[in-house]
């Protein structure tokens, strides 16, 4: 499989798991670049500082910004939707989501962990460290995409890639993983991740508690991925799992 590795700056890069599908590791959270004969989307975008590196990321490939057709969310917490509002606001570059989460994305409801849940655990060094970084990140002064709009699955097959969303609630109500069929890898959001500034294991794994609306829930939705076949696993935090997604599932269950 044909692999390429870009730097977009220090705290940033770029790598090519499978192909026309760029996985950008950012300082704190992932985002992703779709590209064929049809142009190139985004999925996710980080945090609100991370703007300059997802600009960055998409020049270094020979894009540009304003030509990205769509931005797809997989969940509307602020580390995944930094610069929805940006690119809507600038490009006009629509702002994808699930019906379901749709209000979440929009700002019009919330589904994040507390500013409180995090500050009982300040104590412990990693999440002293995760929350100080959140805070230069921008994540209490993030700007909600208000023009985000509910995907049709007729969009989606519009797009490069030809996306398709797999439903997965419980991280947030409208938490999905997305599906690009045509390269074997699927970008699973928070589904569940490779790794955290929280965690000290890497490989698949759920995300702390505190980070789901529904721990349970979000754990069990994973099973609505058994039947799906993918090579490489794109998750939302650490690095890209290439592997099949279901010894990814596997390992993340135990």
């Amino acid at each position: 499989m044909k692999q390429q590795t870009h730097q977009c700056q220090a705290s940033a890069s770029t790598s090519e798991p499978a192909p026309g599908v760029f996985f950008v590791e950012g300082p704190a959270s992932n985002w992703i670049l779709v590209r064929d004969e049809t142009g190139f989307m985004v999925i996710d975008s980080g945090y609100p500082s991370d703007r300059p590196l997802v600009l960055e990321s998409i020049r270094r490939l020979g894009l540009r910004p304003a030509d990205a057709r769509a931005m797809l969310i997989t969940h509307g917490h602020v580390d995944h939707t930094g610069s929805a509002a940006y690119f809507s606001e600038t490009y006009g570059t629509p702002i994808l989501c699930a019906p379901e989460e749709l209000a979440h994305v929009q700002g019009k409801e919330k589904h994040q962990v507390t500013f409180g849940q995090v500050v009982v655990r300040a104590w412990r060094p990693r999440v002293f460290r995760w929350l100080a970084h959140v805070i230069k990140a921008g994540a209490l002064k993030a700007k909600p995409a208000t023009d985000a709009r509910a995907w049709r699955t007729d969009d989606l097959q519009k797009l490069p890639g030809k996306p398709e969303a797999v439903l997965l609630p419980g991280h947030t109500p409208g938490n999905v993983a997305i599906l690009l069929p045509q390269a074997g890898a699927i970008a699973v959001g928070d589904s569940f991740v490779s790794g955290h500034p929280l965690s000290s294991t890497h490989g698949p794994q759920m995300l702390h508690p505190m980070f789901h609306t529904d721990p349970a829930h979000a754990l069990a939705a994973t099973h609505r991925l058994d039947d799906i076949d993918a090579s490489v696993v794109l998750p939302g935090h650490g690095a890209a799992l290439r592997m099949p997604l279901a010894d990814a599932l596997a390992a993340l269950r135990g």
